[in-house]
């Protein structure tokens, strides 16, 4: 799975509508939330670090559950944008995720152990988890 991180504003337009995971790491407006929407009609989730998910508007959050765009918190740990402008979650992640279904483990009992053998947030974990 790739996302696709936005360290500005003036970025939002540069993205591809086909954009499913955006990682906001400025703190957005609702202006930018919606452009952002707009731009990208494909997106299933904003992911954004914690402190700035606490500042997101109602209005915004409202708009965005409307729109089946979940709000996920967490950071992109060790990733270097002037490398590559998306971060990628590992193949193992979701073959780690697999195995534990096979092994009879609870939703619960899975996200648990997937965040402290990631640096992913229980958000992004519980999203993955829906996707697969």
């Amino acid at each position: 799975m790739k996302i696709r991180v936005v360290s500005s504003k003036e970025e939002i337009n540069t993205l591809n509508e086909d954009e499913e995971i955006v990682h906001l790491a400025f703190r957005p407006s609702n202006t930018d939330i919606f452009t952002l929407v707009l731009k990208c009609p494909k997106v299933k989730a904003l992911h954004i670090p914690s402190s700035y998910k606490r500042t997101i508007s109602s209005s915004a959050k409202m708009y965005l559950e409307m729109q089946g765009i979940e709000l996920l918190e967490g950071d992109v740990w060790g990733h270097r944008k002037d490398i590559n402008e998306y971060s990628e979650v590992s193949r193992n992640v979701y073959d780690r995720i697999d195995e534990y279904r096979k092994e009879g483990l609870a939703e619960d009992k899975i996200a648990d152990k997937m965040v402290k053998e990631t640096r992913l947030s229980p958000d992004f974990i519980n999203f993955i988890m829906q996707q697969q």
